[in-house]
């Protein structure tokens, strides 16, 4: 009888996710590594453990490089290569196959704009159809000026405002990605706060929500599907003849003008509830670079005044 070290490893990968994964981590992670198994399914459908060495795992990786861009080939690599290494303390394989693995991918796709400047965001504004009844223009008004992610805008309910301390209060996401739908809880304990809005958008906000039940969610009336919302922007964007961003890049537009208009990193990631700084200063290292180098204009110029 062949021993467990025979199984073939896409079964071992589908027992260990099940085993590990199921219940400990949010159901769009989980899916992750659901689809992760059908691509071992289809890519090695018959290798086992036992043939599982350096060369076998680097080919496995060569070949889903070949339709997939470099990052996501690290991260198909990262998902399997923790069942590889627990498969490695269980005894099932004597050596780490993963190690010194050489990550490959296509070439990256041309990025996409990721934000729009502040003229662009006025036209876009300007473009908006804001009248006396909840629609997903509301919805664009409200992420451009408060840089909420999706999952958090179509959260909002009539409580979450303080419209005395002009505040908005961000305790929850909406399950956007599932057919039941229902609240969840934010992405980490940071991006639970409090965001500071204008004294335009509460006077809007006020007369909008006023006959809405205080526990609902404004923006939900059935499934909420984030395409719909990107398509709806992006004719928007079409029309007024700016660059096609997504929700999420009116997300980015709102944090790369506050960065253009001084105000701190530190500040920056806590209106958007980043779990640290170093999040929001990758995301954004191109604006914080151009801003250095304007302050080194600044500081040159300031230093050659100098007698």
């Amino acid at each position: 009888m062949k021993g467990k070290n025979y199984k073939l490893f896409h079964e071992y990968f589908k027992e260990w996710t099940e085993l590990y994964k199921v219940g400990a981590v949010k159901g769009v992670t989980l899916k992750k590594y659901q689809i992760t198994h059908q691509r071992l399914v289809e890519l090695v459908p018959d290798l086992t453990l036992v043939q599982l060495n350096r060369k076998t795992y680097q080919q496995l990786l060569n070949n889903y490089a070949l339709t997939h861009e470099k990052q996501t080939t690290m991260d198909f690599h990262h998902q399997i290569k923790g069942a590889i290494l627990d498969a490695l303390d269980e005894g099932l394989i004597k050596r780490d196959p993963t190690r010194k693995a050489v990550i490959k991918g296509r070439e990256p796709s041309p990025k996409k704009p990721k934000f729009l400047n502040q003229f662009e965001l006025q036209v876009l504004l300007n473009k908006l159809i804001l009248t006396e009844e909840i629609s997903w223009d509301w919805l664009l008004l409200l992420v451009a000026k408060t840089g909420l992610r999706f999952s958090e805008a179509i959260a909002i309910t009539p409580d979450d405002f303080d419209f005395s301390l002009q505040t908005l209060s961000i305790n929850k996401t909406w399950n956007y990605k599932e057919a039941s739908g229902g609240f969840q809880p934010t992405k980490n304990p940071s991006s639970k706060r409090k965001i500071q809005l204008d004294w335009q958008l509460c006077m809007q906000f006020s007369q909008l929500i006023r006959n809405l039940p205080n526990t609902e969610p404004i923006f939900v009336n059935g499934r909420v599907f984030n395409s719909t919302v990107n398509n709806y922007l992006s004719r928007y964007c079409q029309e007024a003849n700016i660059p096609i961003i997504s929700i999420h890049g009116l997300r980015h537009t709102h944090a790369s003008l506050l960065l253009f208009a001084g105000l701190s990193v530190a500040s920056v990631a806590k209106r958007l509830g980043h779990s640290n700084m170093t999040t929001t200063q990758k995301t954004y290292l191109h604006i914080i670079q151009e801003l250095e180098k304007q302050d080194n204009d600044k500081l040159i110029r300031h230093l050659s005044g100098l007698c």
